[in-house]
């Protein structure tokens, strides 16, 4: 526990002292947050979510990118460190293959996700340069997703959830299209929850100490460096990220960060504790989905507008108000969800 600590205030204290020239930078390249106008499902100005993003252009986007590097750069560094001081790294599946999973979904997503920031903050979709539509990325995420679950299946022999009060259930190749699911779904989730300032990332934090947690316990040693490297950098990323924000972390972020706990829920088998743990994402996700179908299948809303943060803020609800009972219900829902992890 010393070690997983230390590792924690590494890399918050690193972190730091990078992100405000990493901030610089961003402006010097222009990659912020442009003014937003949406069309609602009968071409009608979405007034709503429009007023209710106001005063958000201007803000760098793209903090995902420094944390995600810092994770894979601090990862690769500690792991020979750590054996050539005679440190004894205990895992419960071969150290490379779990680290390739974890590399290729947070690197692969984050370029999804960069694709996406790149496209609308320089302009890109009104020209229609390299233009991919919504569909296209929504294959390549299904894609990346099944190349992840093959990993997870054929190289480190995955094929089971636990299910509390049953134990583990093998699931065979039917493994595959529920695990892929999975991560286009919390990838999804994540993005659609990474609406306010400090939300997605405040309640990422919460869930990284609950499967932190979770991975000490198993004695997965690769995986909690991992999470004890995120935390670290998160904390960091999230004093710059809180009301009113100075960053962002842009599609690069969300979608990588997403898909990355799903993977990290899949790693430990929790299935059931990830959709508790990170229940905030999966209300989020739900209350957007069930926007879509309805607009579509009976050309009415459910809500005024979506997804539930939104409606909230709608509602009259201060921004900060809605941040900070939102990290309340998600602590309430870690200590649930690991709870249920346990028994």
């Amino acid at each position: 526990m010393f070690l997983y600590l230390g590792l924690i205030l590494f890399s918050f204290f690193v972190n730091s002292a990078l992100i405000v020239p990493f901030i610089d930078i961003l402006y010097k390249f222009r990659f912020t947050r442009k003014k937003q106008t949406t069309k609602d499902f009968q071409n009608k100005q979405a007034k709503i979510f429009d007023r209710l993003n106001v005063g958000k252009e201007g803000t760098p986007i793209g903090g995902g990118i420094i944390i995600i590097l810092s994770i894979i750069l601090f990862q690769f560094l500690l792991l020979p460190s750590l054996k050539f001081i005679g440190i004894y790294i205990k895992t419960a599946y071969p150290i490379i293959e779990e680290l390739n999973v974890l590399f290729f979904t947070i690197v692969s997503f984050g370029l999804l996700g960069f694709y996406d920031d790149a496209m609308k903050l320089f302009g890109f979709e009104r020209t229609g340069f390299f233009g991919l539509r919504m569909r296209h990325k929504f294959v390549i995420q299904w894609l990346l997703a099944f190349i992840i679950t093959s990993l997870l299946f054929f190289n480190l022999q995955i094929n089971f959830i636990n299910i509390p009060f049953f134990g583990l259930i093998k699931l065979g190749i039917f493994y595959l299209p529920l695990a892929a699911t999975i991560i286009v779904w919390f990838a999804n989730a994540f993005n659609i929850t990474d609406g306010l300032d400090g939300l997605s990332s405040g309640v990422l934090l919460i869930c990284l100490f609950a499967f932190w947690f979770i991975s000490f316990q198993t004695l997965d040693i690769p995986l909690t460096i991992f999470i004890a490297l995120w935390i670290g950098s998160l904390i960091s990323f999230l004093y710059f990220n809180v009301y009113p924000a100075r960053i962002m972390l842009g599609d690069v972020g969300a979608l990588a960060f997403g898909a990355s706990l799903a993977v990290i829920g899949l790693l430990t088998g929790k299935i059931v504790a990830l959709f508790i743990i990170g229940g905030l994402f999966t209300l989020e996700g739900a209350s957007s989905l069930l926007q879509i179908l309805s607009k579509k299948l009976f050309s009415k809303k459910i809500f005024a507008v979506a997804p539930l943060h939104l409606w909230l803020r709608a509602k009259g609800w201060e921004e900060p108000k809605v941040v900070t009972r939102a990290w309340l219900a998600g602590i309430i829902l870690a200590i649930f969800g690991l709870w249920l992890s346990v028994v």
